[in-house]
């Protein structure tokens, strides 16, 4: 058992360990907030879930709850916190439009009544 429990590890921590570097990578190489978003929030999540299942792997199993309730929450949060950013990042101009291939929230917005100032999607440029 423990020899099994060492090759999981063994893969799971590398694995988890790259998929954080990519994710930091993303972050500072992608040219717009809806990329960064997509490689902080999936790369980073994959990478924390990955090392934690390689940890639990190593501890006692009482220590499984705890590590669990992290692994849940990080799956809670970070989704919310990206669309929130992204929204923000939306509703300030700071996200470029142009890139969307569909903006369902400036029909959204609109609905409610929320004024944003227009620029073409990818939809509507033909790109």
């Amino acid at each position: 058992m423990t020899a099994v429990s060492d090759v999981i590890t063994a893969v799971l921590l590398p694995a988890g360990a790259i998929f954080c570097l990519l994710g930091s990578v993303g972050l500072l190489r992608f040219p717009d907030i809806g990329s960064r978003l997509h490689a902080a929030a999936k790369a980073q999540t994959l990478g924390l879930m990955l090392i934690l299942v390689g940890t639990a792997v190593q501890m006692p199993l009482r220590y499984a709850p705890m590590l669990l309730l992290v692994v849940l929450f990080q799956l809670l949060t970070a989704p919310i916190t990206s669309q929130i950013v992204g929204r923000t990042a939306y509703r300030v101009q700071a996200l470029d439009r142009g890139a969307l291939f569909r903006d369902e929230l400036a029909d959204r917005l609109a609905r409610d009544g929320t004024r944003v100032d227009e620029q073409p999607s990818r939809e509507d440029t033909g790109r």
